[in-house]
């Protein structure tokens, strides 16, 4: 048969800032190597509330993605991070398991993190650091809560070398960015050594890197 001539896939675009949340979708795209175009919003600026955004995260959050090559051919855009790296899974075949038993053991594991890991941690590090009043009940109650999910991360990596347990999947790719502010939310790494491990062996991975430096240098810190 002859050969067709092949365009390059159109990149898709990234609406994001440099926080956990959108360093999930940041790191994602690297490791899938998926060409992407970056379209910054500031967060702290309220670029968040501009009409254009809330067009395709209606909840006025970040990150969310335009696909011009969606499932059906069409573009397709998409708010919530954990949406995102289902749907980057699914396109790509990448990071969410094989098996049915092992896609599941992820999407546990990446519920665990949108539920868990991202609110509590996400309030730990309010209270601690931004709050224009320090609130000892508030700081206690989040600090703990995070320092519990960090026991049960121990556990589960005690016994296995990723979350979701022997291969790197997305449940990483999501909780990883919340536990480098883990000075912040009152952790020290050195008391929960297998997240440790886990957390450097992430860290080590060039993807990663890149990941976590799209955008870095306009959020400033």
């Amino acid at each position: 048969m002859p050969t067709q001539d092949t365009q390059p896939a159109a990149p898709i675009e990234l609406h994001s800032w440099a926080t956990p949340n959108g360093q999930k979708v940041h790191i994602m795209l690297e490791e899938c190597r998926l060409p992407y175009r970056v379209v910054p919003v500031n967060i702290g600026m309220g670029d968040q509330f501009k009409e254009e955004f809330l067009e395709i995260s209606p909840n006025n959050k970040i990150p969310a993605i335009v696909d011009p090559d969606g499932p059906d051919g069409r573009p397709i855009s998409l708010f919530e991070s954990g949406a995102i790296l289902v749907y980057l899974a699914g396109k790509t075949g990448k990071f969410l398991g094989r098996s049915d038993r092992e896609r599941y053991a992820t999407l546990q594991w990446l519920m665990f993190q949108v539920g868990g890991i991202g609110p509590m941690f996400g309030q730990a590090g309010h209270f601690r650091r931004y709050a224009p009043e320090r609130i000892e009940y508030a700081i206690n109650r989040y600090t703990n809560e995070a320092r519990r999910l960090y026991g049960v991360m121990d556990k589960q990596l005690g016994k296995h070398a990723f979350l979701a347990g022997r291969n790197y999947s997305i449940a990483d790719i999501a909780s990883w960015p919340w536990t480098r502010p883990h000075a912040s939310q009152g952790v020290d790494l050195g008391e929960f050594p297998n997240v440790k491990r886990w957390f450097d062996e992430i860290q080590a991975r060039p993807a990663v890197q890149r990941g976590i430096e799209v955008l870095a240098d306009q959020r400033g810190y």
